[in-house]
């Protein structure tokens, strides 16, 4: 994405907008701003986290649970939490409150001192990502070949098992006529997801999901992949991020967000995301 001010050229990554792109559409200097901040935070993290989640924690100064532990021994815990709270400053959520590329600049120049750090140290970190990079699956084949149908019948396999959470709390839920009512909805959802009646699916899945019974990260792909299917590419990128949002470790997330970029014609972020998909679903089977 690109956009020019007063002359100059700003651009940022799709996987890492501002909230206010959304409304406005323009890349401006406090966009590119929170890009970094984005970027920086999964850096010093190792994975993608929701920002609102990041910076709860770190305006508690829970920052083991930010840092890749990885970086314990390279990295001063004053070092650490100097460089999660210049992340922290840069994903405010109003751009008047983020620091001037000036100001960000400056901050980091101060801290370059403390992060030489030598290339053969991360030659295991490189060599890990070789590996997973390598570790290709149906579902990464499926999707780099914008084949909706092996992703579909991928998604069937899956079912609700990596979403754990709706089957343990529907069970706990008080049943009234309304909530049997959502129930069927989803229970139709999923027939005619499975037939193949995609803009069907997307109405009783939105039925569901707007009722706010559970957020399911599952109902969010499966409808992604529905508005995939349907030619609405753009709703299918917003409910894949709703997706990451909800379970930021689960992989489908991703994939879903690399087939929609791909409709949208970012075939460049939508490599990148393919590629930090391969990553997550190698971490996530790994502890399985």
């Amino acid at each position: 994405m690109k956009n020019s001010k007063s002359g100059k050229s700003y651009n940022t990554n799709l996987a890492f907008i501002p909230p206010e792109y959304l409304r406005t559409e323009n890349i401006t200097p406090e966009c590119v701003v929170y890009s970094f901040g984005t970027l920086l935070l999964d850096l010093l993290s190792g994975k993608h986290l929701p920002p609102a989640y990041a910076l709860d924690l770190i305006r508690r100064r829970r920052f083991s649970l930010v840092m890749d532990s990885s970086l314990d021994n390279q990295c001063s815990e004053d070092d650490q939490a100097k460089l999660l709270q210049l992340a922290s400053s840069c994903l405010q959520y109003e751009p008047r409150n983020r620091p001037s590329l000036r100001s960000l600049v400056a901050a980091l120049f101060m801290l370059e001192e403390h992060s030489q750090v030598p290339s053969s140290s991360l030659m295991s970190i490189q060599h890990a990502s070789a590996t997973l990079f390598q570790n290709s699956s149906p579902l990464s084949d499926a999707c780099s070949r914008m084949d909706l149908t092996s992703i579909q019948d991928i998604l069937l396999k899956i079912g609700y098992k990596d979403d754990d959470r709706i089957a343990n709390e529907l069970s706990f839920q008080i049943w009234t006529n309304q909530m049997q009512e959502t129930l069927e909805s989803l229970q139709q959802g999923d027939r005619v997801f499975q037939a193949k009646h995609f803009e069907a699916a997307i109405g009783y899945y939105t039925k569901f999901i707007e009722s706010e019974m559970i957020l399911s990260p599952t109902l969010f792909v499966r409808r992604s992949l529905c508005y995939l299917s349907c030619g609405m590419a753009q709703e299918a990128l917003g409910d894949a991020m709703q997706a990451q949002t909800i379970s930021p470790e689960w992989y489908a997330p991703l994939y879903l967000q690399s087939a929609a970029l791909q409709k949208l014609g970012m075939n460049k972020d939508a490599e990148e995301i393919l590629q930090d998909a391969i990553i997550k679903e190698a971490k996530w089977k790994s502890l399985e």
